[in-house]
């Protein structure tokens, strides 16, 4: 017993220190949010070759008749929405935590890290596979988001450095979700990137993050 709950405490000392951003797929890290950052790594973009077709999105993957899309749309609604054939969405309501909005025309689902960004960020050396299934992360509730048309167009493939949530009192939020999403791609930063994160986490609780890793 005691050697058991040696080993425990041994398991959540490495998840706990920065080297743990290093961990295999499928294990879970936790750190605080200002060390998550620091230990992504740090390199320069290059969108050279990019095009959304090459992450495959809006599948089924487990052929109830409901799409990736469709999928989030009904468990983040607030109204829940009727489901015709084809799991069509009539109805419902949402809200935007990125205007602090809410809306009722079920368009726009953003990836928080959009698909243009992972590319630039390590993703273009990814397989098909891989890029598919980081465009319809059905496992990380911090990966696709509902939100406003407005704010989607608004936001579109840009990072920190050039957009934030217009809701102010949502910026900590994203800001950490951001490092979240990127810990469990095994996605970098560039050096704008990481210095505009970290500007706004100065501002907010250093709070743990929670990733399991999906590569």
């Amino acid at each position: 017993m005691v050697g058991a709950a040696a080993a425990v405490v041994s398991t959540l000392t490495v998840l706990l220190t920065p080297g743990a951003a290093h961990a295999a797929p499928d294990d879970t890290i936790v750190l605080p949010v200002r060390d998550a950052l620091a230990a992504l790594a740090v390199q320069d973009e290059d969108r050279t070759g990019y095009e959304r077709t090459k992450f495959r999105h809006w599948v089924d993957a487990d052929r109830d008749g409901c799409n990736t899309r469709s999928e989030v749309l009904i468990e983040e609604a607030v109204t829940a929405p009727q489901r015709g054939a084809n799991c069509a969405l009539t109805g419902g309501s949402w809200y935007s935590p990125y205007d602090d909005t809410y809306f009722t025309r079920a368009r726009a689902l953003d990836h928080l890290v959009p698909l243009a960004e992972a590319w630039d960020s390590g993703a273009s050396a990814w397989t098909a596979a891989e890029r598919q299934a980081y465009a319809n992360d059905l496992d990380d509730s911090r990966a696709l988001i509902a939100v406003s048309a407005t704010s989607n167009r608004s936001k579109a493939d840009q990072d920190p450095t050039t957009w934030q949530p217009p809701a102010t009192g949502y910026r900590c939020t994203y800001a950490t979700d951001w490092v979240a999403i990127k810990t469990r791609w095994t996605l970098a930063v560039d050096l704008a990137e990481q210095t505009a994160i970290a500007g706004i986490l100065d501002t907010c609780p250093n709070a743990p993050i929670e990733v399991t890793r999906a590569r």
